[in-house]
């Protein structure tokens, strides 16, 4: 796979992992009283617009689409599920988004940073578009604190 179409799927990767996480939150907080579901609900729909464009650029180049590895999924279950045991409050919620769209525009920042000279600037406008999305969900979720 060329490097254009290896950091595409890094992109698709970490929207993926990032919309999996949400619905696994979604899913247990769905009975609760929780003020935070539709910030919530709008991240899913974001990091799933990105994981359509993404995955269209990688179609269209006849690249394939690697999914996220299903222990990374089954990490963030457990985790989130435990977490949501001790603390479903608003405010852990909050925080447990915000550590985990951190992590990813860490990654993210590096990723964009080490294929930088070697990746097309549509797919590195991509890659920042996803950072923009990222901090911009990190802000609306900083009122829950």
């Amino acid at each position: 796979m060329d490097q254009n179409m290896e950091f595409v799927n890094y992109v698709y990767e970490t929207s993926s992992m990032g919309a999996s996480s949400i619905t696994t939150l979604l899913d247990t907080i769905k009975d609760k009283d929780n003020k935070i579901k539709k910030v919530c609900e709008d991240i899913l729909k974001g990091h799933e617009a990105f994981i359509k464009k993404s995955k269209r650029i990688l179609k269209k180049n006849n690249a394939e689409i690697k999914p996220v590895p299903m222990t990374a999924k089954l990490g963030s279950w457990m985790g989130i599920k435990t977490e949501m045991i001790k603390d479903n409050s608003d405010a852990r919620v909050a925080d447990m988004v915000i550590r985990g769209l951190t992590m990813g525009i860490i990654e993210l920042d590096k990723k964009i940073e080490n294929f930088d000279k070697t990746i097309t600037n549509s797919n590195k406008k991509l890659a920042k578009e996803l950072r923009k999305f990222e901090n911009e969900s990190i802000s609306l979720l900083k009122s829950y604190l």
